[in-house]
């Protein structure tokens, strides 16, 4: 019995300490901001600072009060707009029939509270054009620069490798001398019969 007492006190202590730190994380985890003491500025802001007067409506997609438009996850956590005395007239009006609201009305409360719609989310955006268009000018410009190279920069290739006689000549040195047996020259070479091998 004794034993069970001091093993209830250690796991009280134990628990009160995490719930401790995990509080102090927390707190300080919901300072976070984009300022920094070092950099100036008047230290850690309040979370609350990030989304202004925006009503907060939801756990959001990663449980912080901000505002993202996904397709996989459309709930964000905080209105898009703050609420004007326009817009409250209108959430007002929504409790009562929707038949009484106009289209526009509906759609001045729609974007209040989300910035774009699915089809707008999903719209092309026309990036692929600047993508392609700058990876064809570097191609372009590379090539050119192979060019450049070619005329002004490098030697004429030796005699060697444009003569045919002499690459001929060269190879047949090669076979002579049974240069590279196992994977070169001379393994294709069938000496008993004097040709390549096929």
């Amino acid at each position: 019995m004794e034993h069970a007492s001091e093993f209830v006190t250690m796991a009280s202590f134990a628990v009160g300490s995490v719930v401790r730190r995990c509080g102090r994380l927390a707190g300080g985890a919901a300072r976070l901001s984009t300022s920094a003491r070092a950099l100036g500025g008047d230290g850690m802001p309040a979370i609350i600072e990030r989304h202004g007067k925006r009503e907060v409506i939801g756990y959001g997609y990663n449980g912080q009060p901000n505002y993202i438009d996904r397709v996989d996850y459309p709930i964000p956590a905080v209105r898009f707009k703050e609420e004007t005395p326009q817009i409250k007239a209108l959430r007002e009006k929504e409790k009562g029939d929707w038949k009484n609201l106009t289209k526009e009305e509906v759609q001045e409360l729609y974007r209040a509270t989300f910035c774009r719609t699915f089809a707008e989310i999903q719209a092309p955006t026309g990036e692929w054009k600047l993508a392609l268009g700058g990876t064809l000018i570097a191609c372009s410009l590379a090539i050119w620069v192979y060019i450049w190279m070619k005329l002004f920069v490098y030697d004429k290739m030796p005699a060697t490798i444009t003569d045919p006689q002499r690459v001929e000549a060269q190879v047949q040195r090669m076979i002579d001398l049974r240069m590279n047996p196992v994977q070169g020259v001379a393994s294709n070479w069938d000496y008993e019969k004097g040709q390549w091998k096929n």
